[in-house]
């Protein structure tokens, strides 16, 4: 199986203090033979947060190189996608501007063959991390 991480599922598994970096690390491991995905506004969304969530107290470059550590790291391997769909693209059930990143991800996975993972039950046809 291949899935798409979305950005609070990538967030959740670099940082220890997320609220759900158990559920997401547990999820992870059972996911031995399976090919995980990002694509960049998925990973510039990671290190967005991460340099601005005070809470987490990350610069740009601090979150740079956990990204980075994330993407090589020995246990499961995260690649980055080609993105070539564009706003007409999206799928039929969004319809507020809160919605078209999360249809967009949608999209974007399926034409990669995969599923996209996710902490949010609200998104119609996505894979929620157990």
């Amino acid at each position: 199986m291949n899935y798409l991480l979305d950005v609070n599922a990538l967030i959740a598994l670099g940082v220890l203090e997320h609220g759900f970096h158990t559920r997401v690390a547990n999820w992870m491991r059972t996911q031995t033979s399976s090919s995980l995905l990002t694509y960049s506004i998925t990973e510039l969304g990671f290190v967005r947060i991460l340099a601005q969530a005070t809470a987490y107290g990350f610069t740009v470059a601090q979150a740079q190189r956990l990204l980075k550590k994330l993407k090589e790291s020995s246990g499961y391997s995260i690649a980055l996608v080609a993105d070539a769909q564009d706003a007409s693209q999206l799928p039929s059930w969004v319809k507020t501007g809160g919605q078209t990143t999360d249809g967009h991800l949608l999209q974007l996975a399926k034409v990669h063959a995969a599923t996209l993972a996710t902490l949010d039950a609200k998104i119609p046809g996505a894979f929620v991390i157990p």
